[in-house]
């Protein structure tokens, strides 16, 4: 699925209004690029003295927001130096990890800005998880403390390392009731030292802060390593060249803590202003715009679904009463980006392009529409044989780029500047590298994902690697797919993945969709003239599965681990399932003796 339109190239004359536009932000803008130039990872700088520094200057001005609370620079630094210096004498220090387990609550920031104080690692615990997955995740982390959230003594009581455990000293915090074999962190730091940690100007750019965990869609989650080098870059990158926020700005915050736009992305832009996070304890897409105009946001991070889940709301006259000129964030979809944008009035959209190992990013700073944005440091967009899930080599064993347009996998170079941090897994690490790409000895790092080449280094998220499926002996980009259905009027969610089907080769098509609430019942056949008038034949759902809400992960990703297993089997579906047994009747429901016809190969597709 190559096809490109003009809306999918980035010209010229677009860059040169987005540079016009930024010239009233240059001062901002120019100690982003001093701030990337003096960043060297042997360079004693780091998130903690980024702090220290606000709170010395500017000690009134306001740091947190939570609900009706609020912290100036001066108490929120004087929260995590009592906190690190509890971390210290439980004899944490440089290269420990602290383990955190909570929803979202100011406390964790806390208890994260400590850590990182000490030279400590935070490691960002999915509240979420439990039982093997959250044990395998503590066990990759080794944590020295754990601190958890209200409701997390629970999940943590699912694996070995609850109160008790060898090694591990165990804290609380926000809890009115401290759960057995717990001690609360406020009670037990509320008479230490205040002073800033004379480990703190020892801590080097390229040490690792942040243990952050990848969501886990396909299987164990991995712990990739963030340094305080990235973080910086990020600060400087993101929030002052590309955002440009001021020392007045509030951004707001609905994302968990234990996500890397969280702590990265957005702390970074708020710290590399001195300006104002404020926290919302969870996303909630009725709750959004209310908590908005309470904290009297001028900016948010999204990810993933989230302006979806805000454009599914019902139109309000109150959808423009707010403050908010800048967002940022990653996966705005192409097809509702002009949509929002115009329904909430949002003057600049920072769509960027990252991953947690990812040792290059891209944003969209020069407001191109429908782009993840700009790059200035080396990557390719090449060529991907997705029969054989592989970048492809010609002749002499190198790879190849595609064309400006093209949708190829994306690869950034590894160097002294880039450096590739990885997994706490040397073996899972090691996966992620290409040798020998473009010429011998040279070290590329695969992000897994194919983006369209727009030019003038500027790309578009097209599809993560493993979401791609061949059919009919062309590759099928499920998010094009999952597009071109939620722009059906009956449909609200799409999720789109190859199941097999006997004796042929690659895999069909299925959706899993679910229907708008005032949607009574499909038009099956008028979603089939829809999908046949705007998707290429070999792109259109074989079959299709109607679910009442969708599952998703802690960062809005959509669980197809689950769905893939069961397929279109009614025996293993208690969901309506239909399939497109005839294209010019549409789509039909699926009974046991349709797929049984299918599976003895008397149904062909």
């Amino acid at each position: 699925m190559n096809e490109t339109t003009s809306t999918d190239r980035v010209s010229l004359r677009e860059l040169l209004r987005g540079v016009a536009r930024s010239l009233p932000d240059s001062l901002t803008i120019n100690k982003g690029l001093l701030n990337l130039a003096l960043a060297k990872p042997d360079k004693k700088q780091s998130i903690g003295l980024v702090l220290e520094d606000h709170a010395r200057r500017s000690p009134d001005r306001t740091a947190l927001k939570f609900g009706d609370r609020q912290w100036t620079y001066a108490e929120f630094n004087a929260w995590a130096n009592r906190i690190a210096e509890q971390y210290r004498r439980d004899g944490v220090g440089s290269g420990d990890v602290v383990g955190i387990l909570s929803e979202n609550r100011p406390d964790v920031l806390a208890c994260v800005a400590a850590a990182v104080k000490l030279g400590a690692i935070a490691g960002m615990l999915n509240h979420n998880q439990r039982g093997e997955v959250l044990t395998h995740s503590i066990r990759l982390i080794k944590p020295k403390v754990i601190v958890i959230g209200e409701g997390s003594a629970e999940a943590l009581a699912t694996t070995p390392y609850g109160p008790g455990a060898e090694g591990i000293r165990h804290y609380s915090m926000g809890t009115e009731d401290v759960p057995a074999g717990y001690q609360d962190i406020d009670r037990v730091t509320a008479d230490l030292p205040a002073s800033n940690p004379a480990s703190t100007p020892e801590v080097q750019l390229k040490q690792p802060c942040f243990y952050i965990f990848t969501s886990g869609t396909t299987g164990l989650p991995k712990a990739s390593i963030m340094t305080h080098y990235r973080w910086v870059r990020s600060m400087a990158g993101v929030g002052q060249m590309a955002l440009r926020l001021k020392p007045e700005d509030v951004i707001y915050l609905p994302l968990p803590l234990y996500h890397n736009n969280a702590l990265t992305v957005t702390w970074s832009a708020a710290l590399g202003a001195g300006c104002c996070v404020a926290l919302a304890s969870k996303f909630s897409a009725t709750r959004f715009w209310d908590e908005v105009r309470h904290f009297e946001a001028t900016a948010f991070c999204y990810i993933g679904e989230l302006c979806r889940y805000l454009l599914n709301q019902p139109p309000s006259a109150a959808d423009r009463q707010h403050r908010v000129r800048v967002i940022v964030g990653n996966g705005l979809r192409p097809e509702i980006w002009d949509d929002f944008q115009q329904r909430f009035g949002i003057e600049n959209i920072n769509e960027f392009y990252g991953a947690s190992e990812c040792n290059v990013a891209f944003i969209n700073a020069f407001g191109a529409r429908r782009s993840a944005g700009f790059c200035p440091l080396s990557f390719a967009v090449v060529e991907y044989d997705a029969e054989n899930d592989r970048p492809r080599r010609n002749d002499q064993g190198f790879l190849q780029r595609v064309p400006k347009g093209g949708v190829g996998l994306l690869i950034s170079e590894v160097t002294d500047k880039t450096p590739y941090d990885g997994y706490t897994d040397a073996e899972a690490s090691k996966k992620k590298l290409l040798d020998n790409v473009f010429r011998q000895g040279d070290c590329w790092f695969n992000t897994g994902d194919l983006v369209r080449d727009q030019g003038l280094r500027h790309i578009q998220f097209v599809d993560r690697v493993g979401d791609t499926f061949r059919w009919k002996g062309e590759n099928v980009a499920t998010t094009e797919v999952e597009a071109a259905l939620t722009s059906f009027p009956q449909i609200e969610q799409a999720v789109v993945y190859g199941v097999e089907v006997p004796n042929t080769d690659g895999r069909a098509g299925m959706a899993a969709l679910t229907l708008k609430p005032e949607v009574n019942q499909l038009d099956a056949a008028g979603l089939a003239r829809h999908l046949q008038a705007a998707l290429p034949a070999y792109a259109i759902p074989m079959f299709l599965r109607l679910r009442e809400t969708q599952e998703t992960t802690g960062t809005f990703k959509y669980r197809k681990v689950e769905l893939k297993l069961e397929g279109f089997d009614p025996a293993k579906v208690s969901e309506p399932l239909y399939a497109l047994l005839d294209r010019e009747r549409g789509y039909e429901r699926l009974t046991a003796a349709g797929f049984g016809r299918i599976q003895r190969s008397e149904i062909r597709f």
